[in-house]
């Protein structure tokens, strides 16, 4: 901050990421992130700072997940002119964004021409209708990302794994999600040395995948910069009409597509997926698919000139 790299609400994603650490574990974290930060947006560094927190005391994040768990409540809190907030807190993430899911997804289903409500309005109104109308306890299939590495998934490390929608989670509830009696697991072939992904295949391990789907778990959200809109929740498109890609389809939710059709916006689609955006004023940022692990180092190749000698 005191170079101009960093500005307070940026920094303060930092700072609310560590509050729960110990200062020793908070000065390992500042550490990991103090060359990391400088150039991303307040999204990606709640993120990473969600992410360095929980790889350098994963026992510590497990227990803050099970004491807020434990504290799991609904409550009612009346407001003026007639209306109320009612809210669940504390929930379990996978279960509070497969629920956000389906309410989204009705929301969408309904809305017509003749409908004046706007999404969020609907959302509303779903939510309350499945509450005072729908059976309680009664499962619902829905789908969300998860993203866990396989040493971790069998137990030999607690790296955090990644909830599309909701972030990083610790390693003892993705395991809990990923062993459920009614999950389905794919496997994820992604790149060694970038982390990118590679491959995807489905239930019984078939490698081939339509784009689509290929480009949603690439993804994981919305690739405007910042936006954290779940690529589940998204659409996906090929940069040109010929036939769609995985190199050239991108994810972006309905209002960033709205966006990129503007014509003082420019969105160039590069290869392996990368997207750079130049904007009204000249600004130009490039999005990458985020990878699913930390890159590797890539092997040292010999001098040639010294073998030579």
């Amino acid at each position: 901050m005191d170079e101009g790299q960093l500005d307070l609400y940026r920094a303060m994603k930092v700072s609310d990421g560590t509050s729960w650490l110990s200062d020793h574990h908070a000065r390992l974290v500042d550490v990991l992130l103090e060359s990391r930060v400088s150039d991303k947006n307040p999204t990606q560094i709640r993120k990473a700072t969600s992410y360095a927190a929980m790889k350098i005391d994963p026992a510590g994040a497990t227990n803050r997940m099970t004491q807020r768990h434990a504290d799991r409540r609904v409550v009612l809190h009346h407001q003026t002119g007639g209306t109320s907030q009612l809210s669940v807190d504390n929930a379990s993430a996978d279960k509070a964004t497969a629920a956000y899911l389906r309410v989204d997804r009705i929301a969408r289903s309904l809305r017509t021409d003749d409908d004046k409500r706007t999404l969020d309005q609907l959302r509303a109104d779903v939510a309350l209708d499945l509450l005072l109308s729908g059976k309680g306890g009664v499962a619902e299939k829905t789908e969300v990302y998860l993203y866990l590495d396989l040493e971790t998934y069998l137990g030999l490390n607690e790296s955090p794994a990644d909830l599309v929608g909701h972030g990083h989670v610790p390693a003892e509830l993705a395991r809990h999600i990923a062993t459920g009696p009614d999950t389905t697991l794919r496997r994820v072939i992604t790149d060694p040395l970038t982390g990118q992904v590679i491959e995807v295949g489905k239930f019984r391990y078939r490698p081939s995948i339509d784009v689509d789907e290929f480009v949603r778990v690439r993804d994981h959200v919305c690739r405007q910069p910042g936006c954290p809109r779940p690529a589940l929740s998204c659409v996906t498109e090929p940069a040109d009409s010929g036939r769609p890609e995985a190199d050239s389809t991108l994810s972006y939710c309905i209002r960033h597509r709205r966006l990129k059709n503007r014509a003082d916006w420019e969105y160039q689609v590069l290869s392996g997926g990368r997207l750079a955006i130049t904007t009204p004023t000249g600004q130009k940022v490039e999005s990458m698919p985020p990878p699913l692990h930390e890159p590797r180092p890539r092997p040292e190749q010999p001098d040639e000139r010294r073998l030579g000698a």
